[in-house]
């Protein structure tokens, strides 16, 4: 990305005096932390209620039934006042407790399916219009915005970090490697086996080292944009911060996965015929599970799979006319992704389904997938992940991917810090 300027500065970051559970063993904490908001489905929000009083998700997904002919905006405005209620409860009872000093996080990641994963816990100052410090890279659905609003507007409090990936920094990195010697304050290991380990670290010459560091920098969001916009629109052009987890573009980063569509009520033989007007079809033969596995996993591109979760048919070879539904004014970056295609050239134009969240669902892995398409009668359209480089420069053109296009891995856990406001 380019170099901060004068004129426009990288990223403007600060230690924060952050909010933990009092108690903070990591069976506690296994029992009291959830993955992000946006993957806790609504068996798993029900399961992670049960499994402690005391459990995050009942202050960012709150249990607030809707009212007949109740408009969506006041069951939010609802909701996020009882998460604002709950949270105050605990604060007074001493479940939650505040640091009496501002401090950085560093946070490892460490998951059994690939390398240790690094990165910083701090409050980002929002840039003001124009700048590229940080730059999304997928379009957001207003409604969800607006919750993620009501919640913090509500609570005054950030209840789980975005996470942004940085141009990488020798000082950052070496501060980082410092950290990292120390003993952990706050460990657990969520159900995918990946151990989250993080450190506070206060001194403030090792917080400064990080933040002029991290001034060198710009990033990309890479998980958060709703919670990003959310804090854009709270602060309503004041001057604002977001609690944001730092993580280097290259060794010590992220990875990324595709996210997989699921149209509802869309018979597979339908799908196939339609889709073979544009692209060629073939139904493929063994099982769904593996044939799809081995894909999703292999190089290429301009191919999808559509499964409704028992056969399972490649689309490959699109049409001139599927590839002229691409907006062509749009940057070279963003018309080259297969996911661009597959929302513009197949499920708008081919299939003629608009890109809603009640009408095309998302699934973060191949499990959802097949069983979203199984539960709903319809089928999935399986795709292949874009890379940290396609994503940044797409964010580098000014371009967006469509919503929920891409899925960094692994994820931090929700519950181990907060920031209050």
């Amino acid at each position: 990305m380019p170099s901060p300027t004068p004129t426009d500065p990288g990223l403007q970051v600060h230690p924060f005096r952050s909010l933990t559970y009092a108690a903070r063993s990591p069976e506690h904490l296994a029992r009291v932390s959830s993955p992000a908001y946006d993957l806790v489905t609504t068996a798993g929000r029900e399961r992670l209620a049960a499994a402690d009083p005391h459990n995050v998700v009942r202050l960012i997904l709150p249990d607030v039934p809707s009212a007949p002919g109740e408009p969506a905006g006041d069951r939010a405005r609802r909701s996020a006042d009882l998460a604002a209620t709950t949270l105050a409860v605990w604060r007074a009872e001493g479940v939650l407790v505040e640091d009496g000093t501002p401090a950085l996080w560093c946070y490892s990641l460490h998951d059994p399916a690939g390398p240790v994963t690094t990165g910083w816990l701090a409050a980002v100052e929002l840039p003001p219009a124009g700048s590229t410090a940080v730059l999304p890279h997928e379009d957001v659905y207003a409604p969800a915005v607006e919750g993620r609003r009501l919640l913090l507007a509500a609570t005054a409090t950030d209840l789980e970090p975005i996470v942004l990936a940085h141009d990488a920094d020798d000082a950052v990195a070496a501060q980082t490697d410092r950290a990292l010697t120390r003993p952990a304050d706050l460990v657990v290991v969520d159900v995918d086996g990946v151990r989250h380990e993080l450190r506070r670290v206060a001194e403030p010459a090792e917080v400064q080292q990080v933040v002029a560091g991290l001034a060198r920098t710009r990033a990309v969001i890479a998980d958060g944009h709703h919670r990003f916009a959310a804090a854009r629109a709270h602060a309503a052009g004041r001057p604002g911060r977001v609690l944001a987890l730092l993580t280097p573009m290259g060794p010590g980063g992220l990875r990324v996965r595709a996210i997989h569509r699921v149209v509802p009520g869309l018979d597979l033989d339908r799908a196939v015929d339609l889709a073979s007007r544009d692209f060629s079809a073939e139904l493929l033969e063994g099982p769904a599970e593996q044939v799809a596995a081995a894909w999703v996993e292999a190089p290429g591109s301009a191919c999808f799979l559509v499964t409704d979760g028992h056969r399972t048919a490649r689309l490959s070879r699109p049409s001139e006319a599927a590839r002229a539904r691409v907006p062509g004014d749009a940057p070279a970056a963003w018309r080259s992704l297969d996911v661009v295609l597959a929302h513009h050239g197949l499920l708008e134009g081919t299939w003629g389904i608009p890109d809603d969240p009640a009408a095309v669902l998302v699934a973060h892995d191949l499990d959802e997938a097949f069983r979203s398409a199984r539960g709903t009668d319809g089928v999935a359209l399986l795709l292949r992940s874009s890379s940290p480089a396609d994503v940044a420069a797409v964010a580098r053109a000014g371009a967006r991917m469509p919503r929920k296009s891409t899925l960094f891995v692994p994820k931090p856990r929700t519950g181990l810090v907060f920031r209050p406001h």
